[in-house]
């Protein structure tokens, strides 16, 4: 998708390691403005190629005083200024505005972690119809601060221990946070967002949807050619059905759909509910054999990635041979999460995200990969997806399915998926915990639900025997778009229930756990 193709002024986020950072780009798309996400140290000509209207300096677990601390690009204040860019430093962002600009940051006497009450000293804009003296409650998290302000700057706002809390220079267009309005424990967070894009910026809100929809049918029509045969992946969960709707909608019967047998049992779902044609493979022995012995998450998530790729690869071979023309394309379900979460480490030069997992569909990728890659909702987050899948009419059945990971149900084996019977293991159990999920009326509550098997095995009691046996996890999460997660508070007696199920039905099984954390600091999935 061109962003410039977008009626929307651009929003665009310079990223410099908050885990927080995502949310900035979410929360601004709620109110129908375009946001993107780049490095904060991209060049120049990164950011001004994309012509944004308003620039914002995320936070991140830096100093500005660290020898290698990461910067926006040399000349960045300059062009801000001459092209009438609003600029808008959150945390860290405040920082590197105020060192950049000439004023000092150091060392905060207090640090400030958590919640804090703010105070506002000057009436401004960013805070909409405050006045002086209002307060409200905002999150934290900064040991340095910002000591003296750079020519032009006003302090509006300090928290309760005096720390500067908010600060302006309306006529260079500079503006800064010290706390993360983007996150819910700042409840007036959104209308601070609202009130500096609309009443500061006066940015124009046209994203939507439907022109995201024909913009990528006009950027697919214009890349595949009229005689080019493309291959779409499919998994039976929301993104790849609607990334294969948007093609077909694109390119009509010149689009092939695969379905790789990985653990999830919709092939009936896709005659009966879906018109393309698709083709299944059960390529599970090639899989099992390559994962033979390996227990490392990331090297096996990087392994079931290129064992896709071979497939395809196969696939499109056997199309060739049918068709007389070798299909040049192969459409992938990638969404924004996946690209953000595949980021790599500080230090390589490309990111300041630490790499939280390598997705298959962006990190697993051989570099020889003969087809080259269609990813229509690469810029869209899970939620917009659906919006995406509803005007396509893509079936509802399909668009409130959980999240099933691309690489299947091996990475939520842990360690070694060809031993103990372990796949078979976990499906029984994975069946019998979602179907209680949908016979208690709770599916569509929860964003993600699924089982683990655990590479440990307990003591128990079964029959008035002694068992020596495998442990399951059992995970529930709800979500908006997958970035952060919390628990799924089940009731007693629904647990009771789930449990006495499996460890009665499901042989090898004799204890059960709940995973009651939230991401962060885990992620959703296991591995």
């Amino acid at each position: 998708m061109d962003p410039k193709a977008v009626k929307s002024d651009l929003v665009l986020i310079l990223d410099f390691g908050s885990q927080y950072t995502h949310l900035i780009t979410r929360r601004i798309r709620s109110l129908s403005v375009f946001s993107l996400c780049i490095s904060g140290t991209f060049p120049l000509s990164s950011i001004t190629s994309l012509n944004p209207k308003v620039v914002i300096l995320s936070g991140g677990p830096h100093s500005v005083h660290a020898d290698d601390s990461p910067s926006f690009a040399d000349g960045f204040v300059e062009w801000a200024q001459s092209n009438g860019v609003f600029v808008l430093g959150i945390c860290y962002g405040l920082h590197l505005l105020v060192q950049r600009l000439g004023g000092e940051v150091r060392v905060g006497e207090k640090q400030e972690y958590g919640r804090m009450e703010i105070e506002v000293e000057k009436s401004c804009g960013i805070f909409g119809g405050k006045k002086v003296g209002d307060r409200q409650v905002v999150w934290m998290s900064h040991g340095d601060e910002a000591a003296t302000l750079p020519n032009g700057f006003e302090v509006v706002a300090r928290s309760q221990q005096g720390a500067v809390a908010a600060v302006e220079d309306k006529d260079r267009r500079f503006y800064g946070l010290q706390y993360h309005p983007e996150v819910t424990h700042s409840p007036e967070g959104m209308e601070t967002l609202r009130s500096f894009l609309f009443e500061v910026c006066g940015v124009n809100a046209g994203w939507k949807m439907e022109d995201v929809m024909a913009e990528e049918i006009k950027v697919i029509n214009n890349r595949v050619g009229s005689d080019d045969h493309v291959i779409c992946a499919l998994s039976g969960g929301v993104d790849s059905t609607v990334a294969a709707t948007l093609v077909h909608r694109a390119i009509g019967d010149w689009l092939h759909c695969i379905f790789v047998d990985n653990g999830e049992r919709v092939m009936e779902t896709f005659e009966r509910d879906l018109h393309l044609p698709v083709t299944c493979v059960d390529a599970t022995e090639q899989f099992l054999s390559k994962l033979k012995g390996v227990v490392d998450p990331e090297l096996k998530r990087k392994i079931i990635g290129k064992e896709f790729i071979c497939v395809f690869d196969a696939f499109a071979k056997e199309l060739e041979n049918n068709l007389g023309k070798k299909p040049a394309f192969l459409v992938q379900g990638t969404l924004y999460p996946d690209v953000i979460e595949s980021c790599p480490p500080p230090g390589t030069g490309r990111s300041h995200s630490h790499t939280i997992k390598s997705h298959h569909n962006v990190g697993g990728l051989p570099k020889d990969m003969k087809l080259k890659l269609i990813e229509p909702l690469k810029l869209l987050f899970k939620d917009e997806v659906r919006q995406l899948g509803r005007i396509l009419t893509v079936p509802y059945s399909f668009l409130k399915r959980h999240p099933f990971p691309g690489p299947g149900l091996a990475v939520r084996v842990l360690g070694d998926v060809t031993e103990d019977n372990a796949l078979d293991t976990l499906r029984q159990v994975d069946e019998i915990f979602i179907q209680s999920i949908k016979d208690a009326g709770i599916y569509d509550s929860i964003w993600q639900a699924f089982a683990v098997f655990l590479p440990v095995k307990s003591v128990g009691v079964q029959g008035d025997q002694r068992t020596h046996s495998h442990v399951v996890a059992l995970r529930a999460v709800t979500s908006q778009d997958g970035m952060t997660a919390d628990w799924y508070h089940f009731e007693r007696e629904f647990l009771d229930d789930v449990v006495q199920k499996i460890c009665n039905n499901v042989r090898g099984v004799n204890r059960v756990a709940l995973d009651i954390t939230s991401k962060p600091p885990s992620t959703i999935e296991w591995e």
